[in-house]
């Protein structure tokens, strides 16, 4: 498969069965063979899109002395800022050329859990940022939700299956900022090539060049997705969990070319993740005798922990 598929999610939340087959089929396929789909149709409208962009370049565009007052030692990076190069892909030890902020699950109605979790942090210089952040956490997660439902059908599990695993979920919505690139990179590139640790992934800014996608002959193809739409792909946790017949593609985004060094790249990712105690042993549904099982039984809290160890966000000396 050398472009990435395109979707209509109106289709899957229309009361038309044909179209809602024709969608589970579409995007069963296209995650079958190369882990990645366009999706239009999704739930944040053009408002909250150009005011969450406004807020995250103010955010970025603070002093770094400001925005190191948000960097919160000891969680791993699972909320507020991370500072540049600190994250790099696994097997890299360079770190990638960019800074991020992570908002985290709001919970509600889990004490529990609420508990577990770190608490999201305010920015206190920008009144509407934790707002913005989290309305569209929200459409993002709504959105998340149906596409794990059609995705459930096509395993031939109950649509509602993945519900109850992703209410309070631990997912992230992770603003991104590429910077300016103001010297020859030695080694490093904005994002090393990767698979993301979650269950799906939906990308907003993937408008311009610079995400690429490895399809199965080890080519890189672009993923450009159109203006309105997201790019959203398969993650390592529903990959195991469905005995890779989803596929986790590996994915990166390379520098410009050196004319458009002097350029900031911004994109802001939603990682779906489950509740920690959430199994991720090996579906049924997905082993038979030409595929037998290829991974061992694993809780999603312990498979995150391991990935952030390997990217180096979680220090074990």
């Amino acid at each position: 498969m050398n472009a990435i598929p395109s979707v209509n999610l109106n289709d899957f939340i229309s009361n038309d069965p044909a179209q809602k087959q024709n969608f589970v089929d579409a995007i069963g396929e296209a995650y079958e063979n190369i882990g990645f789909v366009a999706l239009r149709g999704h739930f944040l409208d053009d408002v909250l899109v150009d005011n969450l962009y406004v807020e995250v370049k103010n955010f970025f565009n603070l002093p770094l002395e400001t925005k190191q007052k948000y960097e919160i030692p000891g969680i791993g990076g699972q909320r507020g800022y991370v500072s540049f190069g600190k994250e790099s892909a696994k097997g890299k030890k360079e770190g990638d050329l960019k800074e991020f902020w992570h908002f985290g699950q709001y919970v509600e109605d889990n004490d529990k859990l609420k508990a577990e979790y770190p608490e999201n942090v305010i920015v206190e210089e920008l009144p509407e940022f934790n707002k913005v952040g989290k309305e569209a956490y929200k459409m993002l997660e709504k959105t998340a939700k149906y596409v794990l439902r059609a995705l459930a059908l096509h395993i031939g599990l109950k649509e509602t299956y993945f519900d109850n695993y992703i209410h309070n979920g631990n997912s992230i919505l992770r603003p991104i900022h590429y910077p300016p690139i103001t010297q020859e990179p030695k080694e490093a590139v904005r994002a090393a090539a990767h698979g993301d640790i979650n269950l799906i992934t939906l990308l907003m800014g993937a408008q311009g060049r610079g995400l690429q996608v490895q399809n199965h002959k080890g080519e890189w193809i672009d993923a450009i997705a159109e203006p309105d739409e997201l790019m959203i792909n398969v993650g390592d946790m529903l990959s195991r969990h469905t005995n890779n017949k989803l596929k986790s593609t590996i994915h990166r985004v390379i520098n410009p070319p050196k004319e458009l060094w002097g350029t900031s790249r911004y994109s802001i990712p939603f990682f779906m993740h489950p509740i920690s105690d959430m199994k991720l042993d090996v579906l049924e549904e997905c082993v038979d005798d030409q595929n037998p099982k290829q991974f061992t039984n694993i809780t999603a809290g312990e498979f995150l922990t391991e990935r952030l160890i390997e990217l180096g966000l979680i220090k074990t000396k």
